[in-house]
């Protein structure tokens, strides 16, 4: 069993509103948590409006496995969030 910690940083240019903010985060915990293999939560950032820190915890049976979602992960947030990725960090266990 392998196990990859996956946190993204987001910056929200011109956010007004914690409102503002969940819309252009555009719902990540409903479309990633559903995978019995990933668990996500807003972990930073939460009183911020114009930034934002999810968190990713990816369980697979290989480390090329949960590599290959971290990249999806990463892939798909980039092209349905209205938001820019400032950092990512990866942490496997």
């Amino acid at each position: 069993m392998h196990i990859a910690i996956l946190t993204l940083t987001f910056s929200l240019p011109g956010c007004g509103s914690l409102k503002e903010k969940r819309q252009r985060m555009g719902g990540l915990h409903e479309r990633f948590g559903r995978s019995p293999s990933v668990a996500v939560c807003e972990s930073g950032e939460r009183d911020r409006h114009d930034a934002s820190e999810w968190t990713f915890v990816i369980v697979g049976l290989s480390k090329r496995e949960i590599e290959s979602q971290c990249r999806e992960i990463e892939e798909k947030i980039e092209r349905i969030v209205d938001a820019r990725v400032v950092n990512v960090e990866r942490e496997f266990f």
